[in-house]
């Protein structure tokens, strides 16, 4: 079944990659109404996610907000199926950074180095900068149920000379990296809700009570990796930039929770400034931890 509709739906998708951007946009439009009016995708779960995220602001403010984001959502969408035949040159154009210097630094320094982000703007097009890095790059994924699907998305983010490697494997790879001295550059999505546990940190995010995934730093301080944040904004429909901010050089100096601290801190400055942009459709609060 999963062949079969992997099958189907491919050439298709194909297809579209190859239509220029202004009817792509045409057709997220299409789409995001559909979701938004007709289908109701998720809807209480990004209304509860806003409610939550901004209490502050009344209805009309976080519906529009709201509105905004299934536009967002669906530009991701058609933005990535687009990546199935984008041209590097393409993306140089639409995919801009303010500052490499500050992430080449560490590579020319014969140090790896952590870029950490959020489902924020085009997370997505981060690893097309694989070139420009200069050494070895691996995404963090999930990978998906759907075989088929997964190897699609993995060809799609890797076509570009980067690599992934999957999250139940990150631990075991970096290591293996490090006692070859192999110098990488390592991306991390790393806003995901985990399921808590006795050790679980918890902390604030848009003032609620939440467990947050600290890997990214406990690897950084164990191999003293730099970490670096990318800030991506959206500049105007299908154009981004990305200003990188150093949130340790030295993290075997920082104190426990500091770089995830700084990361998260970031992420809702991002967040404050363009609501629209972050991924509302997941369940950012699905273990929500209520004052009593």
């Amino acid at each position: 079944m999963q062949r079969a509709a992997f099958y189907i739906l491919y050439p298709f998708l194909l297809l579209i990659s190859f239509l220029p951007f202004s009817f792509l946009y045409f057709l997220s439009n299409c789409i995001s109404f559909s979701l938004y009016h007709l289908i109701g995708y998720r809807r209480k779960m990004i209304k509860r996610n806003l409610l939550l995220s901004f209490p502050d602001l009344n209805d009309y403010e976080r519906n529009k907000i709201e509105k905004r984001f299934y536009t967002h959502m669906c530009d991701i969408f058609i933005e990535m199926i687009k990546s199935m035949s984008i041209s590097i040159q393409s993306i140089n154009k639409r995919f801009k950074v303010n500052n490499m210097g500050l992430l080449t630094q560490f590579p020319k320094n014969n140090r790896s180095v952590i870029i950490i982000c959020g489902h924020y703007a085009s997370y997505e097009w981060m690893l097309f900068l694989a070139k420009e890095f200069g050494v070895s790059t691996y995404g963090i994924y999930t990978p998906l149920s759907n075989k088929y699907f997964d190897k699609l998305v993995k060809d799609i983010r890797i076509k570009h000379s980067a690599d992934l490697i999957s999250r139940y494997h990150t631990i075991d790879t970096i290591k293996e990296h490090q006692n070859k001295n192999h110098v990488a550059v390592y991306g991390f999505a790393a806003d995901q809700s985990p399921h808590p546990k006795n050790k679980t940190y918890w902390r604030q995010f848009m003032g609620n009570n939440v467990p947050v995934f600290t890997g990214a730093e406990r690897l950084a301080v164990k191999y003293n990796i730099p970490v670096v944040y990318a800030d991506i904004k959206r500049v105007k429909r299908g154009y981004y930039e990305v200003d990188f901010k150093l949130i340790s050089k030295f993290p075997n100096k920082s104190s426990k929770n500091e770089i995830t601290d700084k990361f998260f801190n970031m992420l809702q400055e991002a967040i404050y400034r363009d609501p629209s942009q972050y991924l509302w459709s997941h369940n950012r609060y699905k273990h929500l931890k209520i004052k009593s």
